[in-house]
């Protein structure tokens, strides 16, 4: 699990996303909207195929909406089912109302093998 949890405002740009994922050596953050949302590396990337400035849009014009959760004593078998069966990459970790990590593929790779 990746701690702090970064975030992002659903109305930072594209660029100002970009800038945060490369700053923590991540590729995802949770945009702060309620329910939370998501965005990843790979979000940014299908915005700029498809001819997209990254000063010209938004988190909200390409975030996913709605993510799942999981809270931070899920067992990590549990974890990457959930992954398996959503087609996801990252799950944020919360403890009642609060975020407190991401969860992502890699980090079940590395301790699974």
């Amino acid at each position: 699990m990746s701690t702090p949890l970064e975030m992002v405002s659903k109305d930072a740009t594209l660029e100002e996303a970009a800038t945060l994922m490369t700053d923590g050596e991540i590729s995802a953050l949770v945009v702060s909207t309620d329910p939370p949302s998501i965005i990843t590396s790979t979000d940014i990337v299908a915005a700029a195929a498809d001819g997209h400035a990254p000063t010209d849009l938004t988190v909200s014009d390409v975030m996913t909406k709605s993510v799942e959760t999981v809270p931070p004593d899920l067992y990590l078998q549990q974890v990457a089912a959930m992954m398996t069966n959503f087609g996801i990459k990252h799950l944020p970790v919360t403890d009642g109302d609060d975020y407190i990590g991401m969860v992502s593929s890699t980090d079940v790779a590395a301790q699974l093998s």
